[in-house]
């Protein structure tokens, strides 16, 4: 039996489930695989870089999935997906960001649609719909926190994450709303291994005059990517990236930064112990490899510890 890359249901026969497809479009009853190999899409991507802006190392190419076709399409403009490919440099990065995606999804935290995609020679890719645009031609404004405080790609990690609280205070319409997400979304963060959340990737988007912060993305456990991290986060809290505590992280930045009442906290500590066991469940069950698996279910038992969630 077969998993879809879309869904991770099993499947006798085919690539994708009717679930997963439907998933994309509810029109959807195939899918073709994507016409290139690895090497084909990189050097896609790499020809189209001064149409789309390439984020770090990873590539990326803009896509419209045209259901007519059954198939994704390549596009310069007006996009409303972004593929991924598979790197060279480090293996399985779109299984390994796909997954972390889909752990976030569990834990209330607002992700857009997401999954994985087979080339011709059924390797694995990552896509992501964008947040920002719910037609080709309709665009919601989006800015990303380096924007909001005057920094660039360069200077991404000039901050810390108590730069990143008062951003929100400053721009967000609702920021007690926005805190909590924030709260959850870093304590995510430390527990699945995603030491690369730099000011890039957070952001607001506005929507029906209202300022929040946007779904989350490049969510991904570059601990076990980089196998050699020796940063637990990309903007310090209280000073610190790494040997971080529950103090750190859940007394200081929660209670005395953030705000946050003892009942939130609380909340959002139980909410996380609860959903663990499914997250073990879907790491078990993803398209990452044996030993990949088995390090990132070792560093979410550790981080677990520290944080008093078992």
């Amino acid at each position: 039996m077969n998993r879809c890359p879309l869904s991770y249901e099993e499947i006798a026969d085919g690539l994708y489930s009717d679930k997963g497809l439907k998933k994309l479009d509810i029109r959807l009853t195939s899918l073709k695989q994507l016409d290139f190999t690895a090497e084909e899409l990189l050097e896609e991507a790499a020809a189209r870089s001064d149409k789309i802006s390439l984020d770090g190392v990873q590539p990326k190419l803009s896509a419209a999935l045209s259901v007519a076709d059954s198939t994704f399409k390549f596009v310069d403009k007006n996009g409303i997906y972004i593929i991924k490919p598979q790197q060279m440099v480090y293996s399985h990065i779109p299984e390994n960001e796909d997954l972390t995606m889909r752990l976030a999804q569990k834990t209330k935290i607002d992700v857009p649609l997401h999954g994985l995609l087979y080339d011709k020679t059924l390797t694995l890719h990552y896509f992501i719909k964008r947040f920002d645009r719910t037609k080709p031609n309709v665009k919601y404004h989006v800015e990303d926190f380096a924007q909001l405080s005057g920094k660039n790609r360069n200077t991404k990690y000039d901050s810390s994450m108590e730069q990143v609280s008062t951003l929100i205070e400053k721009y967000c319409t609702f920021p007690a709303i926005e805190k909590v997400k924030l709260f959850r979304l870093t304590l995510f963060n430390f527990l699945t291994g995603n030491e690369d959340m730099h000011l890039k990737n957070y952001s607001i988007i506005i929507k029906n005059d209202i300022t929040s912060l946007s779904p989350a993305y490049d969510l991904l456990n570059t601990t076990i990517a980089l196998k050699k991290a020796k940063e637990e986060i990309a903007l310090p809290i209280k000073g610190k990236k790494s040997n971080l505590t529950r103090n750190d992280l859940v007394d200081y930045f929660g209670k005395e930064r953030l705000l946050l009442n003892d009942q939130t906290i609380s909340s959002v500590l139980n909410e996380l112990e609860k959903i663990i066991p499914e997250w073990k469940e879907e790491i078990a069950i993803s398209f990452l490899s044996k030993e990949a698996k088995e390090a990132y279910t070792a560093l979410l038992e550790k981080r677990s510890i520290i944080l008093n969630l078992v």
